[in-house]
């Protein structure tokens, strides 16, 4: 444990940013899988599903919970399996 009242500070506050970024990590990955299955299933609301997870995988990147170009990549991966589906 820290000494020094700064470090105590700054353990307290990476705690509480990293609850914040569990939890948006952990959102991130509930739309991913529901646009996933909706995909998979051939739902009619597929597109919309996936929508929703690329706006979701872009607010990650703006908050610096990704990296861009790990969400390019998930993006483009949820966009190849929208087109397969379609097709």
């Amino acid at each position: 444990m820290p000494n020094i009242k700064s470090a105590k500070k700054r353990v307290r506050v990476i705690a509480t940013k990293t609850l914040i970024n569990k939890s948006a990590t952990a959102e991130l990955k509930t739309d991913i899988k529901k646009a996933v299955l909706a995909v998979e299933n051939g739902d009619a609301t597929s597109a919309e599903a996936v929508k929703v997870a690329v706006k979701k995988i872009d607010q990650a990147v703006a908050k610096g919970i990704l990296h861009k170009n790990n969400a390019a990549r998930k993006k483009s991966a949820l966009a190849g399996k929208l087109n397969a589906a379609k097709a």
